[in-house]
């Protein structure tokens, strides 16, 4: 390669770094995303109705789109059957605009658990939400214990432990 052409590959680099900055950019303003992300260890924005008096809350951010949230939805009303009785709540805040959209998702995969529509995106906004699926692990003090990017069925084993743990007293879960 030519050091004229190497100047213009890098060049071309640039730009479309830039432009690709740009569009990460402008869908954040269109998200309305927080600047910050709610993290371990802080406390939670506010939880729905049905959520209170749950010691263990999984709330989960997806949306129709997002390959990874067919996956996980198997895995959230198992979990919700398994330790419901004792006292985790599944939450799942969809993010579409449309609500038809989160209607046809949920005709192909239903849910046993709490799913709350937040088309204008508020609630993703609170949380700071980056991407889809995202999922708290919010304990009976309100207490976010972990956050989950994505969902892959080799993590599962590891969320469930998570789950497990903080359904123990004096683990998360109230006295």
């Amino acid at each position: 390669m030519s050091l004229h052409e190497t100047r213009r590959f890098t060049a071309n680099g640039h730009r479309l770094a830039r432009a690709a900055a740009a569009v990460v950019g402008a869908a954040a303003l269109a998200w309305g995303l927080a600047a910050q992300a709610v993290e371990v260890g802080q406390k939670a924005p506010s939880l729905s109705a049905g959520a209170v008096g749950a010691q263990v809350v999984y709330v989960d951010f997806w949306a129709s789109w997002c390959g990874p949230c067919r996956e996980s939805f198997p895995w959230m009303n198992a979990m919700q059957a398994k330790y419901g009785a004792q006292g985790l709540r599944i939450v799942a805040i969809n993010v579409d605009q449309k609500p038809d959209d989160m209607k046809a998702f949920l005709k192909d995969f239903p849910a046993s658990f709490e799913v709350v529509a937040d088309h204008k995106g508020e609630n993703p906004k609170a949380w700071g939400v980056k991407g889809m699926p995202t999922a708290y692990l919010v304990d009976a003090q309100g207490v976010v214990r972990k956050v989950h990017q994505g969902f892959k069925r080799a993590q599962a084993d590891e969320l469930e432990a998570s789950i497990r743990e903080l359904l123990q007293p004096g683990k998360g879960a109230a006295k």
